[in-house]
């Protein structure tokens, strides 16, 4: 596999770029994407599967459903603080094809368990869990991405591969309730399993939910490990990298992330259930992938916005309308008397997905430009040589900062529907979640202001 290290990788090196490295790197990108996407399916997947399992003999609480559906985020988000740091190690070849690979567990797993109604909820638990695999792979996929593409284009490049990535949260929502209403595979994966809602019967092969996935992966990760480059001078230790933990952009930016794709993560995993609690008559499996589907395709859409405008603008003013929009979805829901209007509703949680698309992509393109400009800074009047040097050193440490500042977002698709649950627990609805997200995307506004998009921040990005 020598032929799959590349020894010399200088993507701002124009000519080197358009005659070598623009193919190389498109190449890896397009292979990359299709396996953060059935990441992205397998880690939210509980989020639907939670919806039917009362329905066909489970006789979990609406608090155990709530855990199963926010306990893969618990572990997706703390996998990605160690696979923000594996790409320099192990090479993203590598460690793309193995973390691809390992999907097939929580999905093989959820095929069989959701079988039998007598499944014990210790492993539902433990399945939930292990779908945090898909969860820590968000961050070595960024990481590896962000080391093939110059400057200019990394807000582009980064956008497509996570919002494409993201898409698999929305077909997997949008595919999993059609799958599981045939016998798709046959007697191969056993039969159907009776479903009883508001006393009509109907056939569901909930196992559906886990082995549709399984070709793919299989596939997906052959790709990897037959397709892709590692990069030689892209190697670093895990010591080498930790010197992102003395960097103030890092929590800055980790911060500002935790707004953006935490509560992208965060509303993917529970509005399902939100829908299901707040609006009895309406079938959340009908428009819940609507949400992800508009954040991921808005992600993309906030990368090139940001690369013409500068991520910090764009960051600035989708927080604004970020915590305009939950006042909407304050507005539109049930309470004092009022029965609430599920359209009003369902809107304003699109316009706010919207958003948590477009500030993924605002905030990705700023990280790797402002460690870029701190480097170079840095090394300004030393020599052609420190330049260089500082260019490679920007490039390990954006890499690391972009794989950490996933992890720590990714805790919002625990975190959200938790307090989704323990809100409509300790006061009957949701509203004081809600109240606590938006003093949450106030310090956020105030934070892009101080740091990055106010004149003479210090920091343009």
């Amino acid at each position: 596999m020598a032929s799959r290290v590349l020894k010399k990788w200088q993507p701002e090196d124009h000519k080197f770029w358009e005659n070598e490295g623009k193919a190389i790197a498109s190449r890896n990108l397009w292979i990359s994407i299709p396996s953060l996407f059935l990441s992205f399916a397998v880690w939210m997947v509980w989020s639907v599967v939670v919806v039917n399992l009362q329905s066909i003999g489970f006789g979990f609480d609406a608090n155990k459903l709530f855990w199963l559906a926010a306990l893969p985020g618990l572990t997706g988000a703390t996998l990605r603080i160690f696979y923000s740091f594996v790409v320099p190690v192990f090479g993203g070849r590598v460690w793309t094809a193995i973390s691809t690979a390992s999907l097939l567990l929580p999905a093989i797993g959820i095929g069989f368990a959701v079988r039998d109604p007598n499944t014990s909820y210790a492993t539902m638990l433990t399945l939930a869990l292990l779908c945090g695999l898909g969860g820590g792979n968000f961050a070595s996929s960024m990481s590896n991405i962000s080391f093939f593409f110059p400057k200019a284009q990394k807000g582009t490049a980064l956008g497509l591969n996570a919002g494409l990535g993201n898409l698999g949260v929305s077909a997997m929502q949008f595919l999993v309730p059609l799958v599981i209403t045939t016998g798709v595979f046959g007697a191969l994966c056993g039969g159907p399993q009776l479903c009883v809602v508001k006393g009509v019967s109907k056939s569901l092969w909930m196992q559906n939910a886990g082995f549709v996935w399984v070709p793919f992966i299989v596939a997906s990760a052959v790709a990897a490990w037959f397709g892709m480059h590692d990069i030689a001078d892209a190697k670093a230790s895990f010591s080498e990298q930790s010197v992102i933990f003395k960097r103030k952009h890092n929590w800055i930016m980790c911060w500002l992330y935790l707004g953006t794709f935490g509560s992208f993560i965060g509303y993917s995993a529970g509005l399902p259930l939100l829908i299901k609690s707040q609006f009895p008559g309406v079938n959340p499996t009908q428009y819940a992938f609507l949400g992800p589907l508009v954040g991921a395709l808005a992600r993309p859409v906030g990368g090139w916005m940001s690369d013409k405008l500068g991520g910090a603008q764009v960051t600035f003013w989708n927080f604004v309308v970020m915590a305009a929009a939950v006042f909407g979805v304050l507005h539109y829901l049930p309470g004092h008397g009022a029965a609430g209007n599920f359209w009003g509703f369902l809107a304003m949680f699109i316009l706010m997905f919207i958003t948590t698309g477009v500030g993924n992509g605002s905030t990705f393109r700023m990280i790797p430009v402002i460690f870029l400009t701190e480097r170079q800074r840095a090394a300004a009047g030393r020599g052609e040589a420190a330049e260089k040097q500082a260019i490679a050193e920007a490039g390990k440490e954006g890499a690391a900062v972009l794989g950490f500042s996933s992890a720590f977002a990714a805790y919002g698709a625990f975190f959200i529907p938790k307090a989704f649950g323990t809100s409509i627990s300790l006061t009957g609805g949701p509203q004081a979640a809600l109240y606590g997200f938006i003093i949450f995307y106030l310090s956020c506004i105030l934070l892009t202001w101080i740091c990055y998009s106010r004149k003479n921040s210090g920091m343009p990005c």
